[in-house]
């Protein structure tokens, strides 16, 4: 089984000819994300290669303080990823911070609580990038749709404020839509899951050699568990990001 997953040096050719296409086509068309492309490819082959040593390392001592240490620094990149979608919003990094924390840390709980995943290096670590990783694509949405509405609609909110709203009721329908915006991927993808597209995990798991009944299982965890934290941050980093659109005299900035 494991060797028929065995990358060769020819096969990450192909992979490396499958990019230049994109490239060619991204150049062609003049979309303009050529250099963003080629950073990305560096880059992920680059964090990769040292991430799966330092995974490697840490899966041998399997040391708490080291594990919880990864799940920190695997927190603290997302936050510092989403705040660059917050478009100068203040304390964006500090917003983000505690809500991918806070869902990172409370589904990493109930899990562990539940004996769903030991708490090891090999499953906490894996899933806390699950997890983090899509909370900050939800906290990014939400900050770029919030960024749009607020400037888009910005005399319906005045004339609400000019009518006695106070800042909450005057956000509100924007806060809402912004929470929508950021669950929405992981909404569709629970739809859709098993019908358009087959998780990395499942497969992973099946390739692996695991009962297919058992990676079912485990990809049904993992969607609600993704739900749940997408829900968790999109919902926290709305409510505490929708005040920096005012000023201190409660003006719409």
């Amino acid at each position: 089984m494991t060797q028929n997953l065995i990358v060769t040096p020819s096969a990450l050719f192909f992979a490396v000819a499958l990019v230049a296409i994109a490239l060619l086509l991204n150049f062609k068309e003049k979309i303009g994300l050529e250099k963003d492309m080629i950073v990305g490819v560096v880059r992920a082959v680059i964090q990769l290669t040292v991430v799966g040593y330092v995974l490697t390392y840490i899966i041998k001592v399997n040391s708490i303080f080291l594990t919880l240490l990864m799940v920190l620094i695997i927190i603290f990149n997302a936050a510092w990823n989403a705040k660059k979608r917050a478009a100068g919003m203040n304390n964006a990094f500090w917003i983000s911070l505690l809500a991918v924390t806070v869902s990172t840390g409370t589904t990493l709980v109930l899990l562990v609580l539940a004996r769903a995943i030991k708490f090891t290096p090999s499953q906490v670590v894996p899933v806390s990038g699950m997890i983090a990783s899509n909370a900050m694509v939800a906290i990014g949405l939400c900050y770029r749709n919030m960024n749009t509405s607020f400037h888009d609609l910005r005399q319906p909110i005045l004339e609400r404020l000019a009518l006695g709203a106070n800042l909450k009721q005057a956000s509100s329908g924007i806060v809402r839509d912004a929470i929508k915006t950021g669950m929405a991927p992981t909404i569709d993808s629970a739809k859709t899951v098993g019908l358009v597209s087959l998780p990395g995990m499942m497969s992973g798991l099946i390739f692996a050699g695991v009962d297919p009944t058992k990676a079912i299982m485990y990809q049904i965890m993992v969607t609600f568990m993704l739900m749940a934290a997408t829900s968790i941050a999109s919902v926290i980093a709305c409510y505490l990001a929708y005040p920096n659109f005012y000023n201190a005299d409660d003006q719409l900035i």
